[in-house]
C-alpha cells in the first residue's frame, strides 16, 4: 500500500493538463476564481478513477474511431486552454478571458485529458495489493489517490496564486502566462506522441 501511495504521489505531482492549468489559472486570476475550476477537477478526476475501476474506460477506449474523438478533443480543448491562460494577463489579448473556466470546465478536462486515464489506469490496474478483497482495493486506492491529490492541486493553485500576489508588471505576468501555455503545449504534444505510438 505505500509502494501505491509512492507512485500516487509522483503520477499526480508531474506536470499534466491538471496541475499546469490550476497554476496557471491560479496566476491569471487568483485564488477564489481559480477554486471552481479546482472543484471541477477533482470531480472528474473521481468520474475518470470511476470509468477505470468499472471498466468503463477499457470499453470506450477499445473502439478506434471513439479513441480518436476523444483525443482530438482533448487536444482541442487543452489548446482552447493554453489559450485563455496564455492571454488572461495581456492587455491586448487574442480572446477576452475575464475569468477561468468554473466547475464545468474542470470537468470537461478530466473527461477528456490523456493523463488522467493513463494514471489512473496504471494505478489502479498495476498495484495489485489485495487482491482476494476487490472492494477494499478499490474504496482504499481511491481514498488514497483523493488525499494525496487535493493537497497536490492546492500547492499547484498557491504556487500560481503566489506569482499573482507578487504584483508583476503587466509584461511579466504575460510572460509567466505564456510560459505555462507553452508548457501545456508541451503536454499535448507528448500526449500526441504516445497516442501516436500506442497506435503503431
Amino acid at each position: 500500500m505505500l509502494t501505491f501511495a509512492a507512485a500516487v504521489f509522483f503520477l499526480i505531482i508531474t506536470p499534466g493538463p491538471g496541475v499546469m492549468t490550476t497554476a496557471g489559472f491560479g496566476a491569471a486570476y487568483g485564488f477564489k476564481a481559480s477554486l471552481r475550476y479546482l472543484v471541477g477537477l477533482f470531480i472528474g478526476t473521481n468520474l475518470v478513477m470511476l470509468a477505470v475501476m468499472t471498466g468503463l474506460a477499457a470499453v470506450i477506449l477499445s473502439v478506434p474511431w471513439l479513441r480518436n474523438v476523444l483525443m482530438f478533443a482533448s487536444v482541442a480543448y487543452l489548446l482552447y486552454l493554453a489559450g485563455r491562460i496564455a492571454f488572461a494577463g495581456a492587455k491586448v489579448a487574442f480572446m477576452e478571458a475575464k475569468s477561468p473556466p468554473g466547475v464545468l470546465g474542470g470537468i470537461t478536462l478530466q473527461a477528456i485529458n490523456p493523463k488522467a486515464y493513463a494514471v489512473n489506469t496504471s494505478l489502479i490496474t498495476g498495484f495489485d495489493y489485495a487482491p482476494d478483497a476487490f472492494l477494499f482495493e478499490m474504496i482504499s486506492k481511491a481514498l488514497i489517490m483523493n488525499i494525496i491529490w487535493i493537497p497536490i492541486h492546492l500547492a499547484w493553485l498557491w504556487a500560481g496564486v503566489s506569482l499573482h500576489k507578487l504584483n508583476l508588471s503587466d509584461r511579466t505576468q504575460r510572460t509567466i502566462n505564456i510560459l505555462m501555455a507553452l508548457s501545456m503545449l508541451g503536454v499535448v504534444a507528448l500526449a500526441l506522441w504516445s497516442a501516436s505510438r500506442g497506435a503503431g
